[in-house]
């Protein structure tokens, strides 16, 4: 396991981000999004996916949530297998729940596959709760853990 400090910079996904997107997305997923489903989340005015880029402006990592009134959805958090365990989900969830507390969001939800044993711990420290299951959710079968951030509970800056 490498934590050697990293330095990462955070900005909106673009159409030009996608090549490297679809990698990490096929390298991390056994049912991954397509391109198309990408180009969808980008031109979607409740959608603001977001990459993070190392130093040489190489993509470490991405997520894409979307917004609707007042409740946050996180779709979609993926890290390039190099920098897994560095810190880069984090930065993306922190900034993402920065984004959604100044747009007024109240909730932010999620479904984390049950056999995910990195993510779900992190999420639970950024002060996710679990709220429920969904049965045979994902295309294999497997179960979704449930669970949401509420904005009067937690406190972004304390969580990241």
């Amino acid at each position: 396991m490498q934590n050697a400090y990293i330095e990462i910079t955070i900005r909106a996904m673009t159409e030009a981000d996608l090549e490297e997107v679809l990698a990490i997305e096929f390298d991390s997923f056994p049912f991954p999004w397509s391109r198309d489903h990408f180009l969808d989340e980008l031109k979607s005015s409740h959608a603001f996916p977001l990459v993070a880029l190392d130093r040489e402006d190489k993509i470490a990592g991405y997520i894409c949530p979307r917004m609707l009134l007042e409740e946050g959805h996180i779709f979609n958090v993926a890290v390039r297998r190099d920098y897994r365990r560095r810190g880069v989900a984090r930065l993306l969830v922190g900034r993402m729940l920065d984004d959604c507390r100044e747009r007024g969001v109240t909730l932010v939800f999620l479904e984390v596959r049950h056999s995910n044993k990195e993510a779900i711990p992190l999420y639970r420290q950024l002060g996710f709760v679990e709220t429920g299951r969904r049965r045979r959710y994902y295309e294999n079968g497997e179960d979704a853990i449930l669970m949401e951030y509420a904005f009067n509970n937690n406190e972004v800056d304390d969580a990241v």
